[in-house]
């Protein structure tokens, strides 16, 4: 039986002092992957770093958008072209380094008998560093409100680090999904067990980036605010 063909998704925008140092730390973990980094047009310079980085070698790859569209759209786009260039095993990661290179040779491990797997924060062993409280009340708070109303059996739900086998997003109608911002992971972990499909977490420690600047802002906390309500009584 063939290999099965693994990419690893990283969305971006400004993230140019953190693009070079992570794609090589993942090549280091997993060096048959290939790496899609989907870039919003960042005017930092993002995109033209990976295009330099992608002639010099074929495991890296640029998708170019005109502009910020949200996290939610990006990883829609992503994910579409990974299916149509055939992946098996289609990863997602932060590019800040909160999400760790190293447990990617874990993820391929486990996923091995599962469908998608979940970088957990909240499960034993998960942990996170430097974040200041309001944070870990918000997020942890945030997990349980929406763990409650929509009653599936993920601790994690807004993470973000992850591993995809391709029929799972197959199985999803992707252009149908409707979370621009974080809430996005949890709409896709709510259609993923709705429809069946075998989800592992495990634990991960998420540190607070150290370069760059963060993405988080107010529109995003009202989305997760209201999504799992959406999804709750959606009828399809």
């Amino acid at each position: 039986m063939p290999a099965e063909r693994m990419i690893v998704v990283i969305p971006t925008y400004n993230e140019a002092e953190n693009v070079a140092l992570l794609i090589p730390q993942i090549h280091q973990v997993v060096p048959q992957a290939d790496i899609l980094v989907v870039d919003d047009n960042s005017p930092d310079g993002t995109g033209a770093i990976v295009r330099d980085l992608a002639q010099k070698d074929p495991r890296i790859k640029l998708l170019s958008r005109e502009g910020k569209q949200g996290l939610g759209r990006a990883y829609v786009a992503g994910f579409k072209q990974c299916l149509a260039e055939g992946y098996d095993l289609i990863c997602q990661m932060d590019c800040d380094f909160s999400h760790q290179p190293k447990y990617l040779a874990q993820f391929v491990e486990v996923i091995a008998d599962a469908d998608v797997v979940i970088g957990s924060r909240y499960i034993r062993g998960g942990a996170t560093e430097d974040w200041p409280l309001r944070r870990k009340i918000l997020s942890k708070g945030g997990n349980f409100y929406a763990r409650t109303i929509l009653g599936i059996r993920v601790t994690d739900l807004t993470g973000g680090f992850k591993c995809w086998r391709r029929e799972v997003l197959e199985a999803i109608d992707l252009d149908s999904v409707g979370a621009a911002g974080y809430a996005f992971q949890m709409e896709m972990n709510f259609r993923t067990s709705r429809k069946g499909f075998r989800i592992r977490e495990i634990p991960i420690t998420f540190p607070d980036r150290t370069r760059g600047e963060s993405k988080l802002g107010q529109g995003i906390f009202w989305e997760s605010l209201k999504m799992p309500w959406r999804l709750r009584f959606k009828k399809s």
